[in-house]
């Protein structure tokens, strides 16, 4: 949809173009979905989102299709090869909260059900549709967002600020932060 008018953060990049339009503020229940989109916005920290999505494909070759229950179990051996791996993200601390944010997932699965069920009774299972005129407008994070990484840390959780935690409930659709210009923001789906 090349015409169309997008949030200002996406670039004329077709690969952001097509995660803004098809992807970004889409609601999200899958367990599996969530644990990578949570991992890849530990990744992007301190880094463009843009960057993270050149190297997905990567990350997902390196992480095992970022399968929490492989993760859980990854060898000190498996964490050492992916700081060699040129095409993802090498910092260790992340690379090594993969799999301690593995463990806490799957504490979290026994304890609530399902991921899924749990981190979407920060917004009581409904999404909050914000109506920002510009980005400038978009916090960072919110009390929400805050209380989110409060709570996944306290549960063992890694690289989870409070801003990547506003950024994964963006990500999710937990937040609906398309912009009121933006073709995607849903009072434009019916003009």
């Amino acid at each position: 949809m090349p015409d169309q008018i997008r949030c200002a953060w996406c670039s004329n990049d077709t690969l952001y173009q097509d995660y803004h339009d098809l992807e970004w503020g889409k609601e999200m229940h899958v367990d599996q979905a969530l644990f990578e989109l949570l991992s890849l916005e530990g990744f992007q920290s301190g880094l463009s989102w843009i960057t993270i999505l050149r190297k997905r494909i990567h990350f997902r070759t390196q992480f095992e299709n970022f399968d929490y229950t492989k993760l859980a179990h990854w060898s000190e051996e498996k964490q050492n090869e992916a700081t060699l791996n040129p095409n993802i993200i090498r910092n260790r601390l992340k690379i090594q909260s993969v799999k301690t944010n593995a463990i806490a997932f799957m504490k979290i699965q026994e304890k609530f059900g399902s991921f899924d069920r749990y981190i979407w009774e920060f917004v009581d299972f409904n999404p909050i549709l914000n109506h920002f005129h510009s980005l400038k407008d978009l916090p960072v994070s919110t009390e929400i967002s805050e209380n989110m990484s409060k709570s996944l840390k306290k549960h063992g959780f890694r690289f989870v600020g409070p801003t990547i935690c506003y950024a994964f409930m963006q990500a999710s659709g937990m937040y609906i932060d398309h912009t009121l210009d933006c073709f995607c923001h849903p009072k434009n789906k019916h003009e």
